[in-house]
C-alpha cells in the first residue's frame, strides 16, 4: 500500500519505519527541516509540511497521493487555543475532498474523557458537550464526515521508551494524585493496533479507545518505574478523593484480533 503519515514525530516516525520494513510506500511529513535527512535515511519520502493553520510547505498534492492517510498531529490545544486544531483540520479536509485516498486514520486522544469517577468508554463521549475536550471531539467529526473510511483511535497516555513516568515525577515530594488509575498505552501496541486494522477494513468508520487492559494507580507505575534509571522516588501524601477515571479499551479487544505486548503499565519497556 501507499501510506502516507501527516507528523512523523514521536509516534509517526516508528510507525513510518514499520511501515516501509514491511514493504510498503511511505511518505511522511515533518515540520522539522533537520528531520528531513532522518525520514530519508529510513526510507520514508520526506516532506517539510505545515498546518499554522493554514497548509504551508510544497508537496501536499504529493503527501495525499496515497491509499491510507494516518493524522497523527498534536492538537496543542492550551497552547495555540481550542479553535486552532479544529482550523488546522478544517483545512486538511479540504485538501482530502480533492485527493485519491480510501483510508484515514486520526489519532486522537483519550483526553477527550472528563473525570466521571467510574469506567468510561466510547458511548460516553458522542457530542461536544460531553466532552473535556470539545476541540477534540469536533475535530473527530469533522474526519468521520468525509466520504472515505475512516478511523478514530482515543490513544491513552503514550508511553514507552524514553517516556518513562519516574522521569516526570523525579524528586518531588508529597504527591496528591497517587491513588488515581492511569490509563496509559505503550507506543509499541499503538504501531501494533494501527496495523492490524489496516488487515480489518470491516472494523473501520467508528471510534475505539487505545488503551492498555490494565490500570495500576499512579504510586504504582511511578515507584515501578524510577529505580532502575536512577531517578529520586517521589513521596505521597493522602488528600482524600480525587477526581478520575478508568478508560475501557472493552469495545476493541472485542472487535480487533490483538494480543497486547504491553498490557499492564508496570511491565512496560523503557531505555534511555
Amino acid at each position: 500500500m501507499k501510506i502516507s503519515i501527516l507528523g512523523c514525530g514521536w509516534l509517526g516516525f516508528p510507525l513510518a519505519q514499520s511501515f516501509e520494513k514491511q514493504g510498503h510506500k511511505v511518505k511522511g511529513s515533518t515540520t522539522r527541516l533537520e528531520k528531513l535527512s532522518e525520514l530519508r535515511q529510513a526510507r520514508i519520502e520526506p516532506l517539510w509540511l505545515q498546518l499554522t493553520p493554514e497548509p504551508k510547505g510544497i508537496g501536499w498534492d504529493y503527501l495525499l497521493d496515497c491509499d491510507v492517510l494516518i493524522v497523527n498531529i498534536p492538537p496543542r490545544l492550551e497552547k495555540a487555543g481550542r479553535g486552532f486544531h479544529p482550523a488546522q483540520i478544517r483545512n486538511l479536509v479540504n485538501l482530502i475532498k480533492d485527493s485519491s485516498i480510501k483510508q484515514i486514520i486520526y489519532v486522537s486522544s483519550t483526553s477527550v474523557y472528563p473525570d466521571l469517577n467510574r469506567e468510561v468508554n466510547e458511548e460516553d463521549i458522542t457530542i461536544l458537550s460531553q466532552s473535556a475536550s470539545p476541540a477534540l471531539v469536533e475535530v473527530e467529526q469533522l474526519i468521520q464526515d468525509l466520504s472515505q473510511s475512516t478511523l478514530i483511535l482515543r490513544c491513552g497516555g503514550l508511553m514507552g521508551y524514553e517516556r518513562i513516568p519516574a522521569k516526570y515525577v523525579a524528586g518531588k515530594k508529597d504527591l496528591t494524585t497517587g491513588e488515581i488509575p492511569v490509563n496509559y498505552i505503550h507506543r509499541d501496541d499503538v504501531i501494533g493496533v494501527i496495523e492490524v486494522f489496516l488487515q480489518a477494513p470491516a472494523l473501520w468508520n467508528t471510534v475505539y479507545n487505545v488503551v492498555a487492559p490494565l490500570h495500576p494507580t499512579r504510586r504504582e507505575v511511578y515507584l515501578a518505574s524510577y529505580a532502575p534509571f536512577g531517578y529520586k522516588p517521589p513521596t505521597f501524601k493522602e488528600s482524600g478523593m480525587n477526581p478520575f477515571k478508568i478508560i475501557s479499551s472493552q469495545k476493541l479487544q472485542n472487535a480487533l484480533d490483538y494480543q497486547f505486548v504491553y498490557p499492564n503499565p508496570l511491565e512496560f519497556f523503557y531505555q534511555l
